[in-house]
């Protein structure tokens, strides 16, 4: 959120330096181009000020969302890509589980290894309001450890997931590269693969 913030701001100055140059032209075609990157810049402008009310705070994110189970599926040069479990149905529908993929970086000096238990919540969305798809359009996890290093609160996330969500995931590890390369990094689990717990 605070890169596209930054961004968004960066690009607003590059255009209103840009307007104001083509102002001094005097021309009618360069003013009427000001003009152009002026409302640009207004546009960006906006962004920086919608994007935290859309998303919402830190702590909006880990409170209002569920807390799911994830596991290193494959080390990469520069982090981990996690495994995660998630129940992709909108409420209101019958539960479609998921297998997802989000590839993260590894904090300095952090060991992490294929299986490594990662609690995280689920940021469920949908690109546009008038979706009518039963299920969410843009799944993600975040690791609870990214809003906290306390040891007893992430012992507390693991132990809240159900032991049977986290032996599923183990079984499906070698799934990881081949969903993480697919265009949506998700791919439905079938009904009758289900753990039994989870019918």
């Amino acid at each position: 959120m605070r890169r596209l913030q930054f961004s968004s701001a960066l690009v607003a100055l590059a255009l209103v330096a840009g307007a104001v140059g083509l102002f001094f032209v005097g021309r009618a075609w360069a003013t009427v181009l000001g003009f152009v990157l002026v409302a640009g810049a207004v546009t960006c402008v906006w962004l920086v000020l919608w994007v935290p009310r859309k998303v919402g705070s830190i702590d909006d994110l880990y409170r209002d969302n569920p807390v799911v189970p994830a596991v290193v599926g494959a080390l990469q040069p520069r982090g981990v890509t996690l495994l995660s479990l998630l129940d992709v149905a909108k409420p209101g529908n019958e539960p479609k589980y998921a297998l997802v993929t989000r590839n993260i970086a590894r904090r300095p000096l952090q060991r992490l290894r294929v299986g490594d238990r990662v609690p995280a919540v689920a940021l469920c969305n949908d690109r546009s309001r008038h979706s009518t798809d039963d299920t969410w359009e843009m799944v993600t996890i975040m690791p609870i450890e990214w809003g906290t290093r306390d040891a007893g609160v992430l012992a507390r996330a693991e132990a809240e997931i159900p032991a049977v969500e986290w032996d599923f995931l183990a079984s499906r590890i070698d799934e990881t590269e081949a969903i993480r390369t697919s265009r949506l990094t998700r791919q439905l689990i079938p009904a009758d693969e289900w753990p039994d717990e989870l019918r």
